[in-house]
């Protein structure tokens, strides 16, 4: 017998597959993971929105394709910038490298969550693949966080500061190493 929860995941999880990135039908589909010859790269032009400031990190744990398990709330104490991602999303795809050199900085700690609903040993090689070997591979199989952010559109990507407290999220893809990123991460402070 299959619970609503798991109803509801298969339901969510088709409208993602018939839509793209964008899990709104009044949005145009995100453009898909491959680009054919001619096409270009996806736009990486998220939208930021400050009105969830102040809202606390949920107390989620996340896991990997081995089990290894992580506390959101451990994260606290350094600037958080938490993104999620599938491996079918184009955009997603398309910031993974910017993400990983963001990662390999001090100045704020960057946790990856793909959304992928299957194939959890799947995304450390993808990661791997498209420049971005060195993020971890954090999987949230029940898109806890997808229902905590009510996240329509993947990327989305949350910014906490030290104390665990939300200062914006960005809806979309972005380039992390654009000039922009900078000012955008300082609002932590």
């Amino acid at each position: 017998m299959i619970s609503s929860r798991s109803l509801t995941l298969i339901v969510l999880g088709g409208i993602l597959f018939a839509s793209g990135c964008d899990r709104a039908t009044n949005q145009p589909a995100q453009p898909r993971e491959t680009a054919s010859e001619g096409d270009s790269a996806p736009a990486l032009t998220g939208t930021v929105d400050r009105s969830h400031k102040g809202s606390e990190l949920p107390l989620l744990v996340l896991k990997d394709a081995a089990g290894e398990e992580l506390k959101l709330a451990s994260l606290k104490g350094k600037p958080l910038l938490l993104n999620l991602w599938a491996t079918w999303c184009a955009p997603c795809v398309a910031e993974l490298p910017t993400l990983a050199r963001l990662a390999a900085g001090d100045k704020v700690a960057v946790v990856t969550v793909s959304q992928d609903l299957t194939g959890a040993e799947k995304i450390a090689p993808f990661l791997a693949a498209h420049g971005a070997g060195a993020l971890p591979g954090w999987l949230d199989r029940d898109n806890d966080l997808a229902q905590q952010y009510d996240a329509q559109t993947l990327p989305t990507t949350v910014y906490y500061d030290a104390a665990g407290r939300e200062v914006w999220r960005l809806t979309g893809g972005h380039d992390w190493s654009g000039a922009d990123t900078a000012a955008l991460l300082a609002e932590a402070r």
